[in-house]
């Protein structure tokens, strides 16, 4: 979604992320642009999904968090999320976890047919709700505001009861050491149940993050069918990886 936006939107976006709110009269005068011109992009942002509106400003429609971690490694994130929109095979079920990176995955599979998502992330449904060729169920569940995600025993109720070929997880940091790590304690559950209904899983997650140690410990990286990560995984991290028996993917950017 970010990628869709022009400067003076992501301008708008930054200042909500600092701020939680904005109102057009500072915005106009900061930019240096008319108040008609700001109401405007506040209707376009709104339109896309990005602000709630009220009188005289805006406040934005999704957590503080996630816009920060939506503008990081942002070629990166889309990268990794094209191509694994391409091990997605017409007719396939597949599940996907919540995350910036994941959710990008709903919007490359355009153009595949018969697709079924399983997901609990608020994120993916945006992305795909437009898309005629994808079925989308929704976990259900507690909503946690700060990963647009749904958790607790309802979500992993529901993706105890279905069987997919593909699982696309996320993560907060990752190494050889410490496996898979995540700040939310919920959201480690919700990936062990994904993996434990997939054929296959497939951990998605920028170079940035190897080395970094979430609160929650997830699950061992041996225990990933693969990693895709960019080019920006140093060969020293890559050889330690392949030689542990760990398939890894880097894509270019």
């Amino acid at each position: 979604m970010v990628a869709e936006l022009n400067e003076r939107e992501r301008i708008i976006l930054d200042r909500l992320s600092e701020n939680g709110t904005v109102t057009v009269t500072d915005l106009a005068r900061d930019l240096g642009f008319s108040e008609v011109t700001i109401r405007g992009d506040f209707r376009t942002l709104e339109d896309k999904g990005w602000i709630n509106r009220h009188r005289g400003g805006a406040a934005p429609a999704l957590h503080r968090d996630i816009l920060e971690r939506q503008r990081v490694c942002l070629e990166q994130k889309n990268a990794i999320a094209r191509a694994a929109a391409e091990l997605v095979r017409d007719g396939d079920v597949i599940m996907i976890e919540a995350g910036t990176t994941t959710a990008l995955i709903a919007r490359y599979l355009a153009g595949k047919r018969d697709i079924h998502i399983v997901t609990n992330s608020t994120l993916v449904f945006s992305y795909a709700r437009m898309n005629p060729n994808l079925q989308i169920t929704m976990t259900g569940g507690e909503f946690r505001r700060s990963t647009e995600s749904m958790v607790g025993p309802i979500a992993l109720e529901t993706i105890s009861r279905v069987n997919v070929r593909l699982a696309f997880v996320g993560t907060d940091g990752f190494s050889l050491e410490r496996g898979m790590t995540t700040h939310l304690m919920e959201g480690a559950e919700i990936v062990k149940a994904m993996k434990s209904h997939a054929q296959t899983t497939v951990l998605t997650a920028d170079s940035g993050k190897y080395g970094k140690v979430g609160f929650s410990s997830v699950l061992p990286l041996s225990a990933m069918d693969l990693i895709l990560t960019d080019s920006g995984l140093d060969g020293t991290a890559e050889a330690e990886l392949r030689e542990a028996g760990i398939s890894v993917s880097k894509v270019s950017v």
